[in-house]
């Protein structure tokens, strides 16, 4: 009996430790992260991240083997992520005006879960997008435009947006007032990351809304 007690807890010893390497691994993204917004990608190296997580440059080699590989799935993570979110939106068979909504809400959702990962996206996307490595960027970009102007010329088609409204010149404008926000929030403010969204939806459909 006390042979096989001994096997279990062996046997969990396994489990635990890849679930404490892969935590690990997440603090140190976290820790890379934020390093990367603050400083930029070309200006940080391994050594400043090891610094940030409180360890040798070399300890960190062991869970990653460069800052690539690093911002690499910083970005993958936070875009499959938002993706998922919009794919889940989009298939809603919401009209115009709830798909806008839920669009800017779940962008918000977003920076309040990868702030810094956004902050990156904002910075460093044109220069990244150069790089074989990153070339996931373009097509997320694309994505996303397709999704916006879609969701807009189809609510000027309804008439539920304004007839005269120049979408492509409204899809930047929502565009870059959402995500500019990753340079000034903070998770766990005075307001939640619906709050923001609903303030922010007040003052843009105000504008492009069809009064009555």
């Amino acid at each position: 009996m006390p042979t096989k007690k001994k096997s279990q807890v062996t046997a969990a010893e396994p489990a635990a430790a890849t679930a404490a390497a892969r935590d690990r691994r997440g603090e140190l993204l976290d820790t890379a992260a934020e390093v990367f917004a603050e400083q930029g990608y070309n200006a940080t190296t391994v050594r400043k991240i090891a610094d940030h997580a409180g360890m040798l440059a070399g300890s960190l080699y062991y869970h990653f083997d460069s800052k690539e590989s690093m911002l690499e799935e910083i970005l993958r993570t936070f875009l499959d992520e938002l993706w998922d979110g919009y794919d889940t939106v989009l298939a809603a068979g919401l009209g115009p005006r709830e798909t806008l909504e839920a669009l800017v809400t779940e962008s918000f959702r977003e920076i309040d879960r990868h702030r810094a990962a956004v902050a990156i996206y904002q910075k460093e996307s044109r220069q990244l997008v150069a790089q074989e490595r990153f070339a996931f960027l373009a097509e997320s970009q694309r994505r996303f435009e397709k999704a916006w102007l879609s969701t807009l010329e189809q609510g000027v088609a309804a008439r539920v947006f304004r007839a005269d409204l120049d979408v492509r010149l409204t899809y930047r404008f929502v565009r870059d007032t959402v995500w500019v926000a990753a340079s000034w929030y903070r998770p766990g403010g005075q307001h939640s990351p619906d709050e923001i969204a609903r303030q922010y939806l007040s003052m843009v459909l105000d504008g492009i809304a069809v009064r009555t």
